[in-house]
């Protein structure tokens, strides 16, 4: 049996005894408010019971804790995911506007328009009007080699699995010579 398949049996038993737990007592208080009295058992087996579904509920805080921590572990690895993507197109687009030679205000244009911000809107945000905006999105265009908004973001992205891809292959390159230092050796 694996790992998660283990534990994914763990927590099916868990969550099974905590509901039978919880049903224990909603039948014991509802049997009370309908003043239906089953058939007495010994105060010793009642204690046991009631036990039985404390430590229920108290797995069941456990297993909540443990499932809370596990979600916070992977949304702090996820941010930090995000934060390397972020840096890395960042300076992906900074390179790329150096090499363009874009002006301050192209790079400020540049980065509205790879957000999807119409010219006008563009426009509002620097206080320019429509006419300067395209002129500046021509200019970006022409410096980028691309005749529009939809090419120039695709040049980023075509960028960035580019560097995945070299990522990888660095990767794949370090493995190969740690087995053929490890065969050699």
């Amino acid at each position: 049996m694996t790992s998660r398949l283990r534990r994914a049996v763990l927590v099916g038993a868990i969550l099974l005894f905590q509901a039978v737990c919880a049903l224990f007592f909603i039948s014991d208080i509802l049997l009370s408010i309908f003043g239906l009295y089953p058939a007495p058992i010994s105060w010793q087996n009642r204690e046991f019971l009631e036990i039985g579904a404390a430590l229920g509920l108290v797995l069941g805080l456990a297993l909540g804790a443990f499932a809370l921590a596990g979600a916070l572990r992977e949304g702090a690895r996820a941010q930090a995911r995000l934060d390397r993507a972020t840096s890395a197109f960042e300076d992906l687009l900074e390179e790329r506007f150096s090499d363009w030679g874009l002006t301050a205000a192209e790079r400020d244009v540049a980065l509205f328009a790879i957000k999807g911000l119409s010219t006008a809107e563009i426009a509002a945000l620097r206080g320019t009007s429509e006419g300067t905006a395209k002129a500046q999105s021509a200019a970006i265009y022409r410096k980028a080699g691309v005749n529009g908004r939809g090419a120039l973001l695709s040049l980023f992205v075509e960028d960035m699995m580019d560097q995945r891809a070299q990522g990888a292959q660095r990767s794949e390159t370090s493995a190969t010579r740690g087995v053929t230092a490890t065969v050699k050796g």
